[in-house]
């Protein structure tokens, strides 16, 4: 399972708790709903979870071990914004090829065209790039994944074929997903349980 015990975090030691012995346990193939209003420490959860972020105190185990500091992370984060995540000067084929050889039918049922992979970040939309930032994350293979507020700033249509492409590769794949949303209605349908974190218990 990936695993968070008693996780704590503030950028600075001046500053606030942003995390606060926070405890989480997802296990292969389930979705985890972490839902919460702006401010409360989803994303930094989410950063933490995945590696990107150390805690200040606590651990991230992934099937009991320290989640590992180099190489292919097993946790994946999927941002709200893409084109905060990719290398503005490299064409998206390098982009995909970040997570590994590209899987044509992953690209199909993301709609990515062939043409794209010659473009670079700023010639796509957000719902493109999104796509991308998507099939990065799971060519990858990941063992779990982290969206964070992955549809929040797209259509209905491209939500909906994110999460159904997102949801089919965990279930066939064994992937443990935590879905980050402000949106109750959204997670009702896609999680099988919900964790709601309280403003009081872990402070902005």
């Amino acid at each position: 399972m990936l695993e968070g015990r008693d996780l704590w975090f503030r950028y600075r030691p001046d500053l606030p708790w942003v995390v606060q012995g926070a405890d989480l346990q997802l296990q292969p193939e389930e979705v985890l709903g972490l839902r919460g209003p702006s401010g409360c420490g989803k994303t930094t959860l989410g950063r933490l979870l995945a590696g990107f972020i150390q805690p200040s105190r606590g651990t991230v185990l992934v099937e009991g071990n320290p989640l590992p500091r180099r190489g292919r992370s097993p946790v994946q984060l999927v941002l709200q914004h893409p084109e905060l995540a990719v290398n503005p000067r490299w064409r998206l084929g390098q982009i995909l090829s970040e997570g590994g050889p590209p899987d044509p039918e992953l690209l199909a049922a993301l709609s990515i065209d062939g043409g794209w992979l010659e473009r670079y970040p700023n010639e796509l939309s957000g719902g493109e790039l999104q796509r991308i930032a998507l099939a990065r994350a799971l060519l990858a293979r990941p063992s779990y994944v982290v969206a964070d507020e992955i549809s929040a700033m797209l259509d209905a249509i491209t939500q909906a074929q994110l999460w159904s492409v997102l949801l089919r590769r965990v279930r066939s794949n064994g992937i443990g997903l935590v879905a980050i949303s402000h949106d109750q209605d959204l997670l009702a349908v896609v999680a099988d349980r919900v964790v709601d974190l309280e403003p009081e218990l872990i402070e902005a």
